[in-house]
């Protein structure tokens, strides 16, 4: 009995010096013995993303007492990883990648990042330089991350077709109005050879989101009156056969990019992520729409040109993080103009549009020559197509729902938005 008690003692005493030693070992690893302090940053598709290497490289030149250790969760479930990863307690992660507004939201909620108005206001950043979007990730007066990476609607045109036609280019002052009669006089032929004004996407985002450029509604509110002239116009081009029956592109999973590079269509809205697929297909071959220019989103009347529509991917630090000061330091690099210029090197368009940004993407070879193309990159304000809101996953499923119903003629317009206002306001408890 004696023999046996003194070896679990043993056993114990070798477990408990185990934990201790990895306990020490875990905080050499973030603060070590030569100086060096290690942020783990959270991110996806380490290996397959371009900006990270070079943003990561650059701070650690500048900081030679910093190593940045990415963590890749991967990007299939990383939200859900990520919120793993920062239970209540766990120092493990100091800088987190926040993928999505629902994530964001559910980070917030879960009070597991830290607030940034401190360090906003003790640097004095200047949040306007984000184009709006900062004001929209706000929540109760506290904003908990900054954006690094956006991407923004814009319109692709192909210059040979309106060449042939003997029409001006689209202009980056367009109001919907024109746009529409742009579309309507670039369409000509017929079968396999016509041409046509406009493409829309079958994404809701393609015409729900010309509603809310004007900034007085959202996507979220449970009254969808205000879409009705956009679907409207939309569903008019479509029996006038100015655009691509949606019905057909949606059977067929017929893709935007296939349409613009068969020079099928003079113009299309989409976003600036299309930029560096189309430069490089016309460079292999593979897009045969090899003169092309951009132009800035259509506008309803009275808004400002330069309006859109955007997505983004943003920073913010761990609240359980023990290297808050050093993590703050190296977000404010990467969302910073440093890190934009960066991430423009890349062929990548991050959430800062300064000049020096507009520059690096515009010379990048392949891209419109044309000072108007140039200009089109330049945002004046960006709506985010998915605002912040707890409900906003339940919202979508109503709204694409409805949508796909509308513009394939399953519903009348009218009855469609009465759908979403009755299904949203249910699901907003109204």
């Amino acid at each position: 009995m004696r023999k046996t008690l003194m070896t679990l003692s043993i056993i114990t005493i070798l477990l408990l010096n185990s934990v201790a030693f990895a306990a020490a070992s875990g905080s050499q690893e973030k603060t070590g013995g030569d100086g060096v302090t290690t942020l783990k940053w959270a991110l996806w598709d380490f290996d397959a993303t371009t900006y990270y290497e070079p943003l990561i490289s650059a701070y650690e030149a500048k900081n030679p007492n910093v190593k940045i250790e990415p963590v890749d969760l991967g990007s299939t479930d990383y939200m859900t990883m990520l919120s793993m990863q920062l239970m209540a307690g766990d120092s493990s992660l100091d800088v987190v990648t926040i993928k999505d507004m629902p994530g964001y939201n559910n980070l917030v909620k879960s009070k597991r990042l830290l607030s940034l108005n401190d360090y906003v206001a003790s640097k004095s950043v200047d949040t306007a330089q984000y184009g709006g979007i900062a004001e929209q990730i706000t929540v109760d007066s506290d904003l908990y991350a900054l954006p690094f990476r956006s991407d923004f609607w814009l319109v692709y045109y192909n210059k040979d077709l309106f060449d042939a036609a003997g029409l001006d280019y689209p202009n980056n002052d367009m109001t919907m109005a024109e746009y529409d009669a742009i579309a309507r006089k670039m369409t000509s032929g017929s079968g396999a050879s016509k041409v046509y004004g406009a493409h829309y996407h079958t994404w809701r985002s393609a015409v729900q989101l010309f509603g809310i450029l004007e900034g007085k509604q959202t996507i979220l509110e449970g009254d969808y009156d205000f879409l009705k002239p956009y679907y409207q116009m939309i569903l008019d081009e479509q029996a006038d056969g100015i655009v691509q029956d949606y019905a057909t592109l949606k059977t067929s999973s017929t893709h935007y990019s296939g349409v613009f590079y068969n020079n099928s269509i003079a113009m299309m809205n989409m976003g600036s992520w299309f930029i560096s697929t189309q430069i490089a297909k016309v460079e292999s071959g593979e897009s045969k729409a090899t003169n092309w220019g951009l132009a800035k989103y259509p506008h309803p009347e009275g808004v400002h040109e330069g309006t859109t529509l955007g997505t983004i991917t943003t920073l913010g630090v761990s609240a359980f993080s023990k290297q808050q000061e050093a993590a703050l330091d190296f977000l404010g690099f990467v969302t910073g103009p440093e890190g934009a210029a960066i991430i423009a090197e890349t062929g990548t368009i991050p959430a800062i549009q300064t000049d020096e940004v507009v520059e690096i993407i515009s010379s990048t070879p392949g891209f419109p020559s044309d000072d108007a193309s140039k200009e089109a990159l330049k945002v004046y304000q960006t709506y985010l197509e998915m605002p912040l809101h707890e409900k906003a996953g339940e919202i979508e499923v109503v709204l694409n729902q409805n949508h796909d119903m509308i513009m394939t003629n399953n519903i009348s317009l009218d009855a469609g938005i009465a759908q979403m206002n009755k299904e949203v306001k249910e699901i907003l408890g109204r």
